[in-house]
């Protein structure tokens, strides 16, 4: 058997419906949060964690219950499409209540807004693990790195929309010396989106047929799973298997928080160290996403050669090396260089080379009635990485120094490198010749 590529693409277009979103909702809500309802930066800034503190719930509860659903259309399918469906009715209002408040400013209408925003929070949280799931629900798991490359491939190329929606509708041209930007259309368009990537997915995908083949399959390769039935139902993970998790989920959030703290913080980091303007620290993390986006592919292959252990500790390695270089780099320069573009692609790798096996390693833990479970559980560890981390980050550049930026998150980066030394299973398996065609990886 080979990795259908097509199908996989498809699979995906539900995870390019939620990173468009949430592409959008980084970039605009917070401008609306601060220029019109006029709230401060703490409070806007909790409200923008709020997603991430609800995805610590919402995540595993969601991943777990898809699992035990059973439909006509299957255990996610469902789920993408309800969610769906509430996040593009909801996310339409948040514009209505922007462009009223500005026109007349009323309490009520603040209110309003947030409790609509924290609705669709919900609803984008409900649909997310049983979306992720839904790849490995239809993959063998030696195919899984490859597969996972492409549904961050599909995310990337969701991002990449919403920015381009964003610069054509809303050049500077048309925004400069504007009391009040109307977001209108934007949320129209993105919505749009949405809606046309689960309904192309819909209509493509029989999650049923797929999910079923998928299990013959791994129920014809019982020495692929590592979960253990006892018997009565509930499955089991052997002692040594839980630990292998265990230490996979703490190197997790040891690289979430180290990268995330960049991710974060750059753009006031490099603005305070060297001087530069927002300009050339987007450029910077979009040099990032570019070495990104295109290693996703090639990194899917890799890991079907050399195991995804294995390729997850050199990214780990190299994001590091990066790290502590970004800490020389924007100490002895006093402007961004080529020398920090190489260094920010070298990140994109390292990044692609941890994100595109890691998901795939947890839920390989498991059978196949549990992937949303695990899903949840990857999400959670991430997710609680990402609440945390800023703030701490952001405590440290406060009270000792700017500088210190660099070298916090090189060093979380490199403890998930020793934490991933402990973790024992969950690799890929290369399928043998014994009267089966071996898995190609390669296409």
């Amino acid at each position: 058997m080979k990795l259908n590529n097509k199908r996989t693409i498809l699979v995906g277009l539900a995870f390019l419906s939620i990173c468009s979103f949430w592409q959008m909702y980084d970039s605009v809500v917070p401008k609306i949060l601060t220029e019109t309802f006029h709230l401060n930066e703490t409070f806007s800034g909790a409200i923008m964690a709020a997603d991430n503190v609800l995805a610590l719930f919402l995540l595993p509860l969601f991943g777990a219950l898809s699992d035990k659903t059973q439909t006509r259309l299957g255990k996610r399918t469902p789920y993408i499409l309800a969610g769906t469906a509430c996040a593009v009715v909801l996310m339409n209002f948040l514009p209505l209540l922007d462009n009223s408040f500005a026109a007349a400013p009323a309490v009520w209408k603040k209110a309003v807004f947030v409790v609509v925003l924290g609705l669709l929070l919900v609803a984008m949280g409900t649909y997310r693990s049983p979306a992720v799931a839904l790849m490995p629900d239809v993959t063998p798991k030696p195919l899984r790195s490859k597969a996972n490359a492409i549904i961050n491939l599909m995310g990337a190329v969701g991002g990449i929309l919403y920015l381009a929606v964003a610069a054509i509708l809303y050049p500077n041209s048309k925004v400069a010396g504007l009391d009040h930007v109307n977001y209108q259309i934007l949320f129209l368009v993105v919505s749009v989106v949405m809606a046309a990537a689960v309904a192309i997915l819909l209509a493509t995908i029989r999650e049923p047929k797929l999910a079923a083949e998928n299990a013959a399959y791994e129920a014809a390769h019982p020495e692929e799973n590592l979960a253990e039935d006892d018997g009565s139902g509930p499955q089991v993970l052997p002692a040594a298997v839980k630990k292998s998790l265990g230490f996979l989920l703490a190197s997790i959030s040891l690289w979430f928080i180290g990268y995330n703290a960049v991710s974060t913080w750059f753009t006031v980091y490099i603005g305070q160290v060297m001087g530069q303007g927002l300009g050339g620290a987007s450029t910077c993390l979009m040099v990032a996403t570019a070495g990104a986006i295109v290693s996703y592919i090639p990194i899917g292959v890799v890991a079907g050669k050399i195991g995804r252990k294995k390729t997850i500790q050199c990214g780990v390695c190299l994001l590091t090396v990066c790290f502590a270089s970004g800490y020389v780099l924007t100490s002895l320069y006093d402007h961004i260089n080529a020398i920090m573009y190489v260094m920010f692609a070298l990140v994109g790798l390292a990044w692609a080379a941890i994100n595109v096996n890691s998901l795939p390693m947890v839920v390989e833990m498991c059978k196949g009635s549990d992937i949303g479970k695990f899903t949840g559980y990857y999400y959670t560890f991430s997710m609680a990485a990402q609440v945390v981390t800023p703030i701490v980050a952001g405590s440290l550049m406060r009270n000792i120094g700017y500088w210190t930026l660099f070298p916090y998150a090189a060093l979380f980066v490199a403890l998930s490198f020793v934490t991933m030394c402990f973790v024992r299973h969950g690799d890929s398996k290369l399928i043998t010749k014994k009267g089966l065609e071996a898995f190609d990886v390669e296409d």
